[in-house]
């Protein structure tokens, strides 16, 4: 068969390809090679530029130039052509530099001299550098991004609803109220500290050969300062240079970014399960889709299949998350290849992450918060002021006020406003405070809720 949507194996390049498209600009197997391509004209323009390389003399601008606008232009009929070296070569990496010999054949400074394409590196030395740039372009330019409409989103429904009461539930059971704003105002904090995390997160990067120890390089040239010409490469493509590794970069910066986003998806795994509770209470109404179907036989039904798409789309990348971040750090003496195939699975997680965002947002926006239910709820739970009225009982040094209202109201049916008047008019405190205990009402005891969730 023809690879299509229809056929594709994997549901993130069929079924959610158009909501996922663009991680394939820096996860794909064409984004990994046009990387490939950038760092090894990086590393060959350092050489370059190096004094102590005398066999490589500085080029000319127009050949920088032409460096230049290869890695910018790179297309996918380039990369068709590594691909069919490495049918030769069985090496990915290996083709690219192949690659490109054959493409700056024309070029006679860089013909002439093109021993110096992927000069004493290994594999690792590129395919660190790539997989940095692959987070660090997709995070800037995909992800964050997203995250931000959602905490705005989250923020804007804060601070309209930032006045709406509703009755909490503790274990589930009736308890103090609070605002809808403000419930939203928790997770847009949640998420605002979480963001950070994976905007904060540094990712190292290395090009110092074999094991670590520039040897090849060493042994050709004695007198090049090669940790000063790596960290300069390193630092100059935006990343943290670690001067101590292996064969391979360790990823521990990887592993921490992908506990970055597992992190930030747990919060809006959260979020999704209780905005489920919160529709299946008819707290919140979901805006009709006249063509939308929401049961196959059930007619009258509208689910809320937005976050149910969001939670399990997010358990799939956190699955995957976890496992890049544990397994990464961990490799076999110098080296073992785990990781290589590994590595090619951080779109997978990061486009299921997308996909459950995507789905998250899409649900935010059908919600409309429903009044009368969370008016009638609230008139119905009376009950919950006995937590007020105990506590300012306290202040006036009322013995055992917790277990007077516990007597009065634990586990009784009929709690009314009425009953709790007559219980506050017997009370030994000041007139003043039983006035405003008997003007509190289930939907005005919210504390400081609505000030809260303005200020996020």
């Amino acid at each position: 068969m023809e690879p299509t949507a229809l056929t594709a194996l994997s549901p993130l390049d069929g079924r959610y390809r158009s909501k996922i498209a663009a991680l394939a600009d820096y996860f794909s197997e064409f984004a990994l090679i046009r990387y490939r391509v950038r760092i090894e004209i990086e590393w060959l323009k350092a050489l370059a530029a190096e004094p102590g390389v005398r066999e490589l003399p500085p080029f000319a601008e127009a050949t920088i130039a032409e460096l230049d606008a290869l890695a910018r232009d790179f297309a996918p009929a380039d990369a068709e052509a590594v691909k069919a070296i490495e049918t030769r070569t069985n090496h990915d990496v290996k083709a690219v530099e192949y690659w490109l010999r054959e493409r700056f054949e024309t070029n006679p400074e860089i013909a002439s001299h093109n021993q110096f394409l992927h000069f004493a590196c290994t594999s690792e030395d590129i395919n660190n550098l790539c997989h940095a740039l692959m987070l660090a372009d997709s995070r800037r330019d995909v992800m964050l991004p997203v995250l931000d409409t959602i905490i705005a989103r989250l923020t804007g429904m804060a601070h309209t609803l930032a006045a709406v009461p509703m009755l909490s539930r503790t274990h589930g059971q009736q308890a103090s109220p609070t605002t809808v704003g403000k419930e939203l105002a928790n997770v847009v904090a949640r998420l605002k500290r979480t963001r950070e995390r994976i905007a904060a997160v540094a990712l190292p990067a290395k090009i110092n050969g074999a094991v670590g120890n520039y040897s090849a390089h060493f042994a050709a040239y004695p007198d090049v300062d090669w940790e000063a010409l790596a960290r300069r490469l390193v630092v100059s493509l935006g990343f943290e240079f670690n001067a101590w590794t292996t064969q391979i970069e360790p990823h521990d910066g990887i592993a921490e970014l992908c506990d970055a986003f597992a992190r930030t998806n747990i919060v809006l795994l959260d979020l999704d399960r209780d905005i489920w509770g919160y529709v299946s209470l008819d707290y919140f109404k979901q805006k009709l889709n006249p063509g939308e179907v929401g049961s196959s036989t059930m007619p009258h039904k509208v689910n809320p299949i937005d976050f149910e798409n969001s939670e399990g789309n997010l358990g799939l990348a956190n699955a995957l998350l976890h496992h890049l971040s544990s397994k990464l750090p961990v490799s076999r003496w110098q080296r073992d290849l785990t990781d290589s195939t590994v590595l090619r699975n951080l779109g997978v997680a990061l486009g299921y992450t997308l996909l459950a965002w995507d789905s998250c947002l899409k649900g935010l926006a059908k919600l409309e918060v429903n009044p009368t239910v969370l008016a009638a709820d609230l008139d119905a739970t009376w009950e919950v002021l006995a937590e007020p009225i105990q506590t300012v009982m306290r202040r006036f040094g009322i013995t055992d006020a917790y277990e007077q209202l516990k007597v009065l109201t634990r586990g009784k049916d009929g709690i009314t406003r009425a009953s709790l008047a007559g219980f506050i008019g017997e009370l030994a405190i000041p007139e003043a405070e039983k006035k405003r205990l008997l003007a509190l009402t289930p939907q005005t005891y919210t504390g400081l809720a609505g000030k809260l969730a303005r200020e996020i």
